[in-house]
């Protein structure tokens, strides 16, 4: 049998808890010490729990967002890019120091960190050099445009700062909802086990907490 998933355990757990306070249940429960008091306890776990598992959702959901923010932000950059790419090397073709300056030799890196180093480094020799822009502009790429292109790599660079950080965050809220998941699965296990005991000859009233014994 495959083990329940999230969902289908901590829906267990909220029937459990529901019906573990009717009277005709309490009778039984609280001989063995799980009075309303204490079983409210395992309520505060359960909605914290729950609220962990709703929280983890939701900055998973804003990490595939920031995700798809930065990949589309980057796939427009790298057009941009790739452009004054082909162009400075026609420009600068005669110039080994420029060349060099814009790191225009060999394949363009493809991962998205040494990607960002190699455009800025590119960019920064552009645009704080005079010569640079001027063998541009003969080939229609005036410093506005430049700077343009500019702006679009560094909606790369804050795109990937957010995309990192909701990283982080996602991951954090998982070892939160692992944790607090772990605390209620001990906190149900124990009731499990002394529900047993104290309903083993009342078989309906058991399965009224989702507690089903084999006959």
């Amino acid at each position: 049998m495959e083990p329940p998933t999230i969902a289908e355990f901590l829906t267990s757990a909220q029937i459990l808890l529901e019906n573990s306070t009717l009277p005709e249940l309490q009778i039984y429960l609280a001989a063995y010490g799980y009075t309303p008091e204490r079983i409210q306890g395992g309520k505060q776990l359960y909605e914290t729990a729950l609220a962990a598992h709703q929280k983890q959702i939701v900055e998973y959901g804003d990490q595939y967002g920031a995700t798809e923010a930065q990949n589309q932000a980057w796939t427009k950059a790298s057009l941009s890019y790739m452009r004054l790419i082909k162009i400075a090397r026609i420009a600068c073709k005669d110039d080994l120091s420029l060349w060099k300056a814009l790191e225009l030799t060999g394949e363009r890196k493809e991962t998205l960190a040494a990607w960002l180093l190699q455009a800025g480094q590119f960019y920064r020799a552009a645009l704080s050099t005079p010569e640079i822009q001027s063998r541009l502009a003969v080939y229609g790429i005036t410093p506005d445009s430049l700077q343009q292109a500019y702006v679009e790599y560094q909606s790369v660079v804050t795109a990937h700062t957010i995309q990192i950080k909701e990283i982080g965050e996602a991951q954090q809220a998982t070892k939160d909802r692992d944790f607090t998941l772990d605390a209620l699965d001990e906190w149900i296990s124990d009731f499990r086990a002394i529900a047993k005991l104290a309903l083993a000859d009342k078989p309906q009233l058991l399965e009224s907490l989702g507690i089903f014994v084999r006959s």
